[in-house]
């Protein structure tokens, strides 16, 4: 735990230099979705890499807290009279949604929270059915619930903007709005991920990590250890979605326009990619995942059409010659430097 906290401390450094030493605006641009994707592949590999269990849904929650941060913060958003015109909702969440609204687009960080919450109860909701499940079942289950999100996307038309989207402020921090193209959103990007990091180092280390490792190896030996298997794969499902609505958020407004194109199936299978080339179970495998390839596609435009196939034969390759992924085989080889000589 001591390493992870100084290659933590390293790793923050870095981030800070980075500005610094990079001056060209569109690398500072890829360091950002980097550090996007780098909070939803951490909270992806808790699910996979430590409990075990696949998901194929997470570009849904991270269109989600997209989505509900350009609601609450777009002023092309007409979410009073959305409210308003379904009978069904009750007064009260009326009320609710207005006041929400208002306070949100005042303080874009509450936006941020609330969507972060809501996304999260909507994974503990759905996760306790679908957890029931395992193995390709499973996969299916996260599979649809992702392609559900998006299609509300789509149709919601009349407070998403449809296929269009809608425009999204600038994010204000302290009253000040915070310009995607400067280093101060670099910097806002970044320190949201390594607070990702601490707390995914510190749930690692603890009592809980070790009980989602045990559900990894065998959930029939976790449950006679006393291990609260639903509880804790519910749990984490939860989490992992809290923190893919974290990077929706900060996408949104760094993009400046949602639409629902990005969250779909293709997208999932990316994360899924960095999971497994990282090194799933591997905190600092995710980070090196998702370095990799999210800059993959920026030097290989030419292989856009045949992006898929691209992506499917990097998984094949990892999972037959490396299946503790890049950070398995950095261990490996550093294993091998500290090993005496005869």
């Amino acid at each position: 735990m001591r390493r992870d906290y100084l290659l933590l401390g390293l790793l923050a450094a870095a981030a800070m230099a980075l500005p610094v030493l990079i001056a060209n605006p569109y690398y500072l641009s890829v360091a950002i979705v980097i550090g996007i994707n780098l909070i939803i592949v951490l909270g992806l590999n808790l699910v996979m890499g430590y409990a075990g269990q696949i998901s194929l849904g997470h570009a849904g929650f991270f269109g989600l807290g997209a989505v509900i941060s350009m609601v609450l913060t777009s002023e092309q958003t007409p979410l009073e009279d959305w409210l308003r015109a379904h009978s069904w909702i009750p007064g009260f969440v009326v009320s609710a949604g207005e006041f929400i609204h208002q306070l949100a687009a005042a303080h874009m960080a509450l936006a941020a929270l609330f969507a972060a919450l809501f996304t999260g109860a909507l994974a503990l909701l759905v996760g306790i059915p679908t957890l029931k499940l395992k193995g390709h079942y499973l996969a299916m289950a996260t599979l649809g619930l992702g392609i559900i999100l998006q299609i509300v996307f789509k149709e919601e038309s009349e407070l998403t903007g449809g296929p269009s989207g809608l425009g999204v402020p600038y994010f204000k921090l302290f009253g000040r709005a915070v310009d995607p193209n400067t280093d101060s959103y670099y910097y806002l990007v970044w320190a949201v991920a390594i607070v990702a990091l601490l707390v995914t180092i510190n749930l690692a280390h603890s009592r809980v990590g070790r009980a989602l490792r045990a559900i990894h190896e065998d959930e029939m030996a976790a449950a006679a250890s006393g291990v609260p298997v639903m509880a804790a794969k519910v749990t984490v499902f939860a989490l992992s979605a809290v923190y893919a609505s974290v990077a929706g958020s900060l996408f949104a407004h760094y993009m400046t326009h949602v639409n629902p194109s990005p969250f779909g199936f293709m997208f999932s299978v990316k994360l899924v990619v960095m999971v497994v080339v990282g090194g799933m179970g591997s905190i600092w495998g995710s980070i090196l995942g998702a370095a990799l390839m999210t800059s993959l596609p920026q030097f290989l435009t030419v292989l856009e059409d045949y992006e898929m196939l691209v992506y499917g034969a990097i998984l094949i390759l990892v999972m037959m010659f490396a299946p503790k992924g890049l950070a398995g085989l950095a261990d490996s080889a550093w294993r091998r430097l500290r090993e005496p000589r005869p």
